[in-house]
């Protein structure tokens, strides 16, 4: 019986090995993104378990640039967004430095950077939220401020991943 190509060169691994060494900058984003999953989980169940604890402070919430009416959760959708963010932010660091960039490079020269590039797009992901939820809540009810949560994170890997890939983790 006559083995297929796959097999005769190791099948699925073996593929994946090849296209590891082959493509090696591709192969290091695709794992960024699928190890961003932990930071994404983490941020929704903070979010979720913020949201839910918070629910009562939806007094409107107005600063600098970021504004959430009592729809959009109010102080307590800030908080939730920013407690979410910061967590998720803080278990991205150590995933992506061990298990992604295999990077050795001593936290306090880089820390500088990692929190710039963070706060950058904190900003940003907690000044969104209302305006994405503002938008989607008339058709998606409750589910707004999940879909600007996911908003936020593709937002986050555009900012993130150069930043990481050239500066904080080489």
């Amino acid at each position: 019986m006559a083995q297929s190509k796959a097999q005769a060169s190791g099948g699925m691994m073996g593929a994946i090995k090849r296209f590891k060494n082959e493509h090696p900058d591709i192969w290091q984003f695709i794992m960024f993104n699928i190890f961003s999953n932990v930071a994404t989980i983490t941020n929704f169940v903070v979010l979720w378990i913020s949201m839910a604890f918070l629910k009562n402070l939806s007094s409107p919430f107005s600063w600098w640039i970021f504004h959430y009416s009592s729809k959009q959760g109010g102080l307590g959708g800030f908080i939730a967004f920013l407690l979410a963010y910061v967590a998720a932010q803080i278990v991205n660091f150590f995933v992506q430095r061990k298990v992604v960039f295999g990077s050795h490079v001593q936290i306090r020269k880089v820390i500088f950077w990692y929190i710039l590039t963070v706060t950058v797009a904190g900003i940003i992901s907690v000044w969104l939220p209302p305006y994405v939820i503002s938008v989607t809540k008339p058709y998606i009810g409750g589910w707004a401020a999940t879909v600007a949560n996911i908003v936020n994170i593709v937002v986050q890997v555009v900012i993130n991943w150069p930043m990481m890939k050239f500066v904080i983790m080489k």
